[in-house]
């Protein structure tokens, strides 16, 4: 007997979608998911629950990718802004671990979650999980939604003889795909499709174009993106670490990992990909632990920058620990050299799939030789081993029998260039979407990049970007679609179009799998309305998603601190940090008040200078005005802050000390000026500077008096 929702679901399938039920087209679907991840399992679900029929075809022997492989720690930024199917998966993650019967190596009240994922009393969604767990949860969904899902079904990614990058397992019908062909030569037709993969595989496939790498700082007009060796401070090898195998003979040949062709020019465009690694799950309980072993191809080579790098003071062990259910861990990278095997990602997105495995493989070695190294190595601080050495392997999550997982993290592959390019400019809301199909709230994070020698002759390691503070934003419809007169029925939720940068703050699993229901839903409008996915009705998505839970728009209060002061309740002309036309200054805080609008900048310290701000003026009326900076002091804070007034032809340069309070808080007066009609400018930089420089905003007052100045 069919289940309501499913017999539901078979009349809307017969109602809405008549051709799906001819004899004469049985294999043709509404949906064909390519991807079983998160995103992929829950655009099935969401396409049933609208009566659509849908296949998923998975390239692996598992549904979830990363959710369900090590990934329990999630990575949210604000749970306010998961809704629908997504938010709804975590509440089964709450029900799961509400019955006694799921704790099976310690009791519920002895498990402690910690960091952005703890759960608070009375929420009823949990963020902290097992593999097992998750697994069984999308399983649960499969099951209940009858949906028919494919393993390890690989696209035949034969190249087609044209010069394009189409392969022979996507079969288009001018600008529609058509048909899916797998490896072992089935196929799959459709009427809409989603590339729900971790690679892109399918849309690369069909033609569309993508990005693979970081763009140049000046495609997007984002001073986040490309080559960032002024920025890169955390997860940095200590000072002084030697790169060659000798130390101190260039001629020995550098140490594995290190780019002898690194860093580039700053900002700059390039093919490198951040780091991937294993996110990994070890238990300390010994009926279930399995040992540490060594790898058969162990070469301490690969592990000498790490024994050199507590050599040279490092004194953490270095990897992100986070406790699991059930006496488990989830292990991320942390520090310098961690589980990151840096620059070892470059050619995983467009590899076949053998070398896709031979890198997997890669990965693999590297990590459980670094665990084994940091467990057994004499010259790994002993406290430490003694530490790694009460963990290994659980017995009871992954069918390998070495106890380790096969889904990489991949963090980034192929990046699609749609019909929209989600950019930092979003991220910060300096850009608003005009069709928000769901919210992003993570930092913009870039794992490092590369590994390189630097001026002095040492180790540096570079792409780490960690950049937030801002409020949950939203995500661009058109981001989830191709380019029109490239393909009209594809969707693509995981490899969405946005810049390196952005996408760095968009790629969470709870956020997929938003998108995720979102494509399906858009999927479905497509196939009813007889149109292409870019020429959708957005209202009704809009409806449709809101009647699903989705949330779309952020009215939750924003990350204004109480030591803000509104732009408006100032006299005279007052432009914000935000206003600034800024190349740097991209750190944003609320730590010291009082601070104009939403938040200050700084230059984190760094990059001297690098780092510029203008605010611009127009004066309309000549005559006296004082000029006032605004930042928050700090016994941090540089005492020689350069700043610029440029007024017709005249430059006058003043030095601020922004260690002392200014005298009209939020603002300092840095003196009086004698102003014609004209643009007047304003700028900071932070060359030579003494600590770190505070972008807060500036103003001009026009006044018959002078203020005691805040001037060196």
């Amino acid at each position: 007997m069919l289940k309501p929702q499913v017999f539901l679901a078979a009349i809307l399938s017969a109602t809405l979608f008549p051709s799906a039920c001819r004899s004469a087209q049985p294999h043709i679907y509404d949906l064909v998911i390519y991807g079983g991840t998160s995103a992929g399992i829950v655009a099935a679900v969401q396409a049933k629950r609208m009566g659509a029929t849908v296949i998923v075809l998975e390239p692996s022997s598992r549904i979830g990718g990363l959710t369900t492989t090590g990934l329990g720690q999630t990575d949210i930024g604000n749970k306010a802004a998961i809704g629908g199917i997504s938010r709804e998966f975590y509440q089964r993650v709450r029900k799961h671990y509400a019955e006694d019967a799921n704790w099976n190596w310690e009791t519920k009240a002895s498990y402690r979650s910690g960091g952005q994922s703890r759960t608070t009393a009375g929420e009823d969604t949990m963020w902290t999980f097992e593999p097992s767990a998750a697994l069984k949860i999308m399983q649960d969904l499969v099951d209940e939604h009858e949906i028919v899902v494919i393993r390890n079904a690989r696209l035949d990614r034969t190249p087609l003889a044209d010069g394009t990058n189409r392969i022979k397992g996507v079969v288009m019908r001018g600008a529609k795909i058509a048909t899916l062909i797998t490896k072992d030569h089935k196929e799959y037709r459709g009427r809409c499709f989603i590339d729900a993969t971790y690679e892109g595989d399918l849309l690369a496939g069909a033609g569309v174009s993508y990005m693979v790498g970081r763009e140049s700082s000046q495609t997007y007009d984002e001073s986040l993106n490309g080559v960032q060796t002024k920025r890169a401070l955390h997860h940095q090898l200590h000072s002084g670490v030697d790169p060659y195998r000798v130390p101190g003979d260039p001629n020995s040949g550098l140490l594995p990992g290190i780019d002898p062709k690194g860093p580039g020019s700053e900002q700059s465009g390039d093919h490198r990909v951040q780091a991937f690694c294993f996110r990994m799950c070890l238990t300390d309980h010994p009926s279930n632990r399995m040992q540490i072993l060594k790898p058969a191809d162990y070469d301490e080579n690969d592990y000498e920058l790490l024994l050199r790098n507590f050599e040279a003071g490092a004194r953490v062990l270095p990897w992100s620990f986070s406790l699991m259910p059930n006496r488990k861990t989830d292990i991320n990278n942390n520090r310098g050299v961690s589980t990151d095997f840096i620059g070892q990602s470059y050619q995983y997105p467009e590899a076949t799939y053998e070398q896709r495995e031979q890198i997997i493989a890669d990965h693999l070695s590297y990590q459980k030789g670094l665990l084994w190294t940091l467990a057994n190595h004499p010259r790994v601080p002993s406290s430490m081993r003694q530490q790694v050495s009460k963990w290994g392997p659980c017995r009871d999550e992954f069918s390998q029998p070495d106890g380790w997982q096969r889904q990489l993290y991949v963090r980034e592959a192929r990046r699609m260039i749609g019909a929209k390019v989600m950019t930092q400019k979003h991220c910060q809301g300096d850009v608003i979407a005009d069709r928000t199909v769901g919210l992003a709230a993570y930092t913009m994070d870039s794992h490092h990049v590369q590994r390189y020698v630097d001026q002095n002759g040492h180790v540096q390691n570079e792409g780490d970007v960690q950049v937030g503070g801002f409020s949950p934003y939203g995500i661009e419809y058109g981001s989830l679609t191709p380019k029109e007169a490239e393909c009209t029925n594809l969707l693509v939720p995981v490899c969405l179009s946005a810049s390196h940068i952005a996408f760095g703050s968009i790629r969470m699993e709870p956020v997929y799998m938003v998108l995720g229901q979102t494509s399906a839903t858009a999927a479905v409008h497509a196939i009813r309305d007889n149109t292409s996915v870019q020429k959708i009705d957005y209202a009704k998505l809009r409806k449709q998603l809101l009647q699903d839970d989705q949330v779309l728009t952020w009215t939750k209060a924003v990350n204004v601190s109480p030591l803000s002061r509104k732009l408006k309740s100032f006299a005279g002309m007052v432009i914000d940090d935000n206003q600034s036309e800024r190349d740097g200054f991209d750190s944003v805080s609320q730590s010291n008040g009082p601070f104009l609008g939403s938040h200050y900048r700084h230059d984190s310290n760094a990059g001297k200078g690098s780092q510029t701000a203008k605010y611009s003026f127009k004066v309309t009326q000549p005559g006296n005005y004082h000029l006032q900076l605004a930042w928050t002091a700090h016994s941090n804070r540089a005492t020689n802050v350069p700043v610029t007034l440029h007024t017709g032809g005249s430059v006058q340069k003043i030095l601020v000390n922004q260690r002392e309070p200014p005298n009209e808080a939020p603002f300092g007066t840095l003196g009086t000026f004698k102003l014609k009609p004209g643009v007047v400018n304003v700028v900071i930089d932070n060359a030579d500077t003494n600590g770190y420089v505070i972008l807060d905003g500036a103003r001009l007052v026009p006044t018959a008096e002078t203020s005691p100045p805040n001037r060196r």
